[in-house]
Parts: C-alpha cells; structure tokens; sequence
C-alpha cells in the first residue's frame, strides 16, 4: 500500500455526525492520502472507520490506533475485512496495546507485556484468518510501536510502524530497527502561529494527557529528554520538539527533518493556536500537498 508523503490526524470523538463527514471530504479535497483517527472516548473504530469512508471517494482511512484490549482478535479480523471489501480496500487497521489506566481503569483487563500481548493478538488474527476463509496476503495492519521491540515485530508481520508524540530522530531509528521494506508512519503535531507564547500554551494543552503516561515519556527519555523535561506542564524544549510552531514554510522546513531521517509518511495533527478541540483547517489548507 502506498500511503503519500503527507496524511492527517486528528481527534474525532467531540465531532459530530456532520463534522466527521466535513472532515472526511476536506482532508480528500485537499490532497492528503490518509486519514488516521484515534481509538479513545467515544466513537468504536470500525464505526467511526466506516463512517468516514462513506463520505469519501479515494482517502485512506486509519485507525490510529484501535486498541487491542477492545475487541478479540477475530473481530478485527472481520471488522478490517468488512471495510475493505465495503470500500475499495481504503482501510488499514492500525493497532496498538494502549495504556495501562485506560486498559485496567477504563475497560477492566489486566495489562501485559506489551510485545509479547501483541505478538500473540497477530498469532490469533492470522488463524481466524484461515478460520474464516480469508486471503492472508494483503492484510492492512500497522502497529503502534515505539521501541525497537515493538517496531521490529511491526515490520515482521505488519505493513509498518505508526509512532507517536516523537521527533524527526524516531524516523531514523525505526527505519534502522525495521530494515528498508516496512512503513515509517510517523505523526507530528503542527501549530499555525508564530507567537510562542500562543504556540506553547497550546502544545502544553495538547500534550498534557499524555506527560504521565510511561509509554511516551520513556521514549521520550530515549529521544534525548530527560526528567526535567516534564515538569511544569512541560519544558519549552519538549514541547516545540512535539508541536512544531511557526508560520507555513517554516513548518513544512521541519517537517521535511522526517524525510530525510528515513520516515514513508507524515502524519499531521494540527492543533488551534487558541487551544480549542478540533483540527486547525488554516493549518491543513497552508500545509497542503495539492
């Protein structure tokens, strides 16, 4: 599957049912490849999945990142299944082992080792494959992976790698991890605005939830941050390396950092420079490949 260079992320969950239609039509007509949308509060993924694909024409639409601990295996395997064969094969399902509060607090499982609990998930999805009597060779997965661990198994059985909340530096070290053959998807936040106070006021909001989560902060401290580096809502430094600010050019100067490191795709998430939810469509428009 050929993703684009350029794709888009954002959160869907306080969208409505027009806005997600809107959002699915503006990101296709401006020329992005890829629409990933995140597994979090509200929408189920093959819902919200097949909801966007109906209102579009030619967009890839990915889950970023459906959460395993949601659904066995087997009903991935026909929910991934369904939408491609409903749509045209747009469909990738991306997925990921989440978090330990939203496993344990939120849903009521038990969180495991992350590798080996999704090396076992692919094990049962390959053989309700073959339980269901359907083709393994062109199966649209993506793996959330950050670690070398998790981004070698993603490049084993999987199309490639979808990090998160990362920096240009990440591209090189999953490309080197996963060989030259799998996907480097690699999404980045992007600030439309020039003024950093505005700016980092808004990264901060943005990247809030995410400061107490070991998943990230540890790769974070393998990207070069250190415990510092969290307090106080969040160092200027982390957050201009997690939201690039500025105005157009400058923004697409630093997202070009991912290519040269190594990175298939970039995924952009565009936060509103007045902290409000919802994708910043003056960022999409400037920083369009059409």
């Amino acid at each position: 599957m050929k993703f684009g260079k350029y794709g888009v992320f954002t959160f869907t969950d306080a969208m409505n049912a027009a806005q997600c239609a809107e959002l699915a039509q503006r990101v296709e007509g401006l020329g992005y490849s890829t629409l990933w949308y995140p597994e979090a509060f509200n929408y189920e993924t093959f819902a919200i999945g097949g909801y966007l694909l109906s209102h579009s024409k030619k967009l890839i639409v990915a889950s970023g990142i459906a959460n395993i601990y949601a659904r066995d295996p087997a009903a991935s395997v026909m929910g991934h299944n369904s939408l491609n064969s409903l749509y045209g094969d747009r469909f990738v399902l991306g997925l990921g082992v989440s978090h330990a509060p939203l496993v344990a607090d939120m849903r009521g499982h038990q969180y495991k080792q992350p590798v080996a609990t999704m090396r076992a998930y692919l094990d049962a999805m390959d053989q309700a494959w073959t339980a269901l009597g359907a083709g393994q060779t062109d199966k649209k997965l993506v793996l959330a992976a950050l670690g070398p661990n998790m981004s070698k198994l993603a490049a084993e059985r999987t199309l490639g790698a979808f990090p998160y909340n990362i920096t240009p530096a990440q591209a090189a070290i999953s490309r080197a991890t996963m060989g030259p053959d799998a996907a480097v998807i690699c999404e980045q936040k992007v600030c439309l605005s020039t003024d950093p106070v505005a700016a980092r006021k808004a990264a901060r909001a943005a990247l809030g939830p995410y400061l107490p989560l070991p998943n990230y902060y540890k790769n974070w401290f393998r990207l070069g941050f250190d415990e510092s580096d969290l307090k106080d809502g969040g160092s200027d430094r982390l957050m201009d390396a997690m939201v690039f600010w500025g105005d157009a050019a400058q923004i697409k100067t630093k997202l070009e950092a991912y290519f040269d490191q190594g990175a298939d795709q970039v995924v952009i998430q565009p936060i509103r420079a007045d902290g409000q939810p919802g994708p910043c469509w003056a960022a999409l428009e400037a920083l369009a490949p059409a």
